[in-house]
Parts: structure tokens; sequence; C-alpha cells
């Protein structure tokens, strides 16, 4: 990849919204933090460990909290699926859909690792038929129970 192209790739990041406050604070507290160490604390390797470990957790901060724009190289996007999330697809299996259809539906679950951008996309063109929410659990994302038991949105299109 060259040079142009990196820069137009940098240009097109965006920060999700959610998420700009957070960063925002987050830099504030890193830089007090690391003020305040190289003020009083004398060890210069020290300082320079937590410099740049500060950096290393607010640049994990800023990739998590991405929202990069999506560009799809089909002219034709109607008839297109796209998935919803960045990550892994760690199930794909026929179950029965008790909150609007009433029967059995293909459900596909994706792992998101903190690496992958979390934020989720519609898949499909259309009209939104119904939004709900869902309180639940917060079970760890790779157990099997974590799809139906979890905390989770519904959206009909």
């Amino acid at each position: 990849m060259g040079r142009i192209e990196k820069l137009k790739r940098i240009r097109k990041m965006r920060i999700h919204r959610e998420g700009t406050s957070i960063l925002v604070v987050s830099l504030i507290v890193l830089l007090l933090l690391n003020l305040i160490s190289w003020y009083f604390v004398p060890c210069e390797i020290f300082n320079t460990l937590l410099a740049g470990g500060s950096l290393f957790i607010y640049l994990m901060m800023v990739n998590f909290f991405r929202s990069p724009k999506r560009v799809f190289p089909h002219e034709n996007v109607e008839k297109l699926v796209v998935p919803p999330a960045d990550g892994k697809v760690v199930v794909i299996e026929e179950v029965y859909e008790p909150d609007h259809f009433k029967d059995k539906r293909r459900m596909i679950s994706i792992f998101m690792s903190p690496l992958n951008v979390h934020a989720n996309w519609y898949p499909v063109d259309g009209v939104v038929k119904r939004v709900g929410h869902q309180n639940g659990k917060f079970m760890k994302a790779w157990l099997p129970k974590a799809s139906t038991e979890n905390e989770r949105s519904l959206v009909v299109i």
C-alpha cells in the first residue's frame, strides 16, 4: 500500500460519537498522570515506561472506538447483504425466534474481539419495522447461551 493510499485510509477513519467524550477524558487523565509522574518521580525509566504504556492504552481505546466508512465496490447495493459487525462468525444455526416472527429463523453469531470495530451496521437496505431492546446477562461472548441470554437489541428490517 502506497503512502497516498494510507493517507486516504486515515482520512476515512472516524470516531464513533459515543467514544469521543471517553477519549477526551482519557487523554486528559493520562496526560495529567504522566505530567505528575515526570514532575514528582525522579526515575526516568519509570516515566518512560509509563508514557509508553499510556500511549499504548490510548491507541487501543482509539482503535476500539473507530468507525470507518464502509465502501462497497459493487454498483448495485440494493440486493447486497453485508456483515453487520466485524469479527469472526462463530455460529450459523436455525433457532426459534420468539420476539417478532415466532418461528424458525437463521441466527448468525459474530464474536468481536477488542481489536475489532465495535460499531454495528444494518446488513441490508430496507424499511425498519421494529426496534427493541432485551435486558439480560453479560456472559462471556463465546459461551453458547450468550446469544440468547445476554443483553441485546432487535432490529427488524
